[in-house]
């Protein structure tokens, strides 16, 4: 597997078949981009248990947290990994200790690890290294576009100006 790039097919399969997701890293701080992500994928229907142990037994979100995946008492489609490179090896090191395996375990921007990816692939569990489901989901879905906002239609293009379009500042010569 190429972890460099994704295709869509291959990042939809995987947001299209998972229900239930552990985070492991997940803030109760409403500033942590971890926080937003779990209220968006709340927010889209998926069932998520947070994962931290300096939070376990408290909510977040309505949702309790535990300090281990082992300790989530329902089978676990997908891990979402909110730690650095370096915690890697130890979250692949529980998720194979798990059973039933997850299908997925799926690394944030910025984290990225090919030896513990291998591993987990090797047990016949998807990896997306570097990636974020929010962003994925939103992309895919049409939901974001050039700007941000709900657009209804995805592109990297600037739109052209129409007649008639505020301008905000921005001066075309």
């Amino acid at each position: 597997m190429n972890h460099d790039a994704y295709d869509n097919t291959y990042i939809a399969g995987i947001l299209n078949s998972v229900k239930t997701i552990a985070m492991v890293g997940a803030s109760a701080n409403d500033v942590r981009p971890s926080y937003f992500v779990l209220k968006y994928l709340l927010g889209k229907g998926f069932s998520v248990f947070p994962i931290n142990p300096g939070q376990a037994g408290k909510e977040i979100l309505g949702r309790m947290t535990y300090a281990r995946l082992a300790d989530v008492p329902e089978p676990i489609d997908m891990v979402d990994v909110f730690r650095g490179s370096a915690a890697v090896p130890g979250v692949v090191d529980e998720v194979l200790r798990l059973d039933p395996l997850p299908k997925v375990i799926w690394m944030q921007l910025g984290v990225r690890h090919d030896e513990a990816a291998a591993r987990a692939e090797a047990a016949g569990i998807k990896v997306v290294m570097n990636r974020c489901p929010k962003i994925e989901y939103g992309k895919l879905s049409g939901e974001i576009g050039w700007t941000g906002v709900n657009s209804g239609v995805l592109s990297s293009k600037k739109p052209l100006m129409r007649p008639g379009f505020q301008s905000f500042g921005v001066r075309q010569k």
